[in-house]
C-alpha cells in the first residue's frame, strides 16, 4: 500500500471515529499533496510525499514555537499534537549512534577535515537519512564531528 493510499485510510477511518484533530491534520496534508501535484504536474511517489510531511513537519514546529513565545500556550499544543500525527507518516527515525555512524562515514569519504567541507558533508548525508533524520540535528552532529 502506497503512502497516499494509508493517509487515505487513516482520513477515512479518522472521520468515522470522529477523530477531529487527525480529520483536520490530514485534510491539510491532503491538500498540500494535491497543491504540489498541481504544481508540479505529475503524481508524487511516497519520496515526493516524505519530504512534503518533513516540510510540514517544520511548519508546524516552528509555528509551536513562536505560539510559546508569545504565550499563546493552547495554539502550541495544537501545532504539536498535528505534528505528532504527521510524524506517524514519516520513515522510523535514526538513532544517534546510527546517525553519527553515517556521518563519520561521509567525513571520511569525502576526506573532509574542517568547517569548510560541511556543505559536502551535509549534502551527502542528508541523501543518505532523507526523512529519518531532522537536518538541525544533522547539521549540528557535522559540526561537533569537524571540529
Amino acid at each position: 500500500m502506497s503512502l497516499i493510499d494509508t493517509i487515505n485510510e487513516d482520513f477515512k477511518n479518522a472521520m468515522r471515529n470522529r477523530k477531529e484533530l487527525i480529520v483536520a491534520t490530514l485534510r491539510l496534508l491532503k491538500s498540500a499533496i494535491k497543491n504540489l501535484e498541481i504544481e508540479t504536474k505529475k503524481e508524487l511517489s511516497d519520496n515526493d510525499i516524505i519530504d512534503l510531511i518533513s516540510k510540514e513537519i517544520k511548519k508546524r514546529k516552528d509555528a509551536e514555537k513562536t505560539y510559546n513565545n508569545v504565550g499563546r500556550v493552547e495554539l502550541a499544543e495544537k501545532e504539536k499534537k498535528e505534528a505528532n500525527v504527521l510524524q506517524l507518516y514519516m520513515p522510523q527515525q535514526l538513532t544517534d549512534e546510527e546517525l553519527d555512524k553515517i556521518i563519520q562515514e561521509e567525513i571520511n569519504n569525502i576526506g573532509a577535515s574542517d568547517k569548510k567541507d560541511m556543505g559536502r558533508v551535509m549534502s551527502e548525508v542528508m541523501k543518505r537519512v532523507k526523512g529519518k533524520a531532522d537536518g538541525g540535528v544533522v547539521s549540528g552532529k557535522v559540526i561537533k564531528l569537524l571540529e
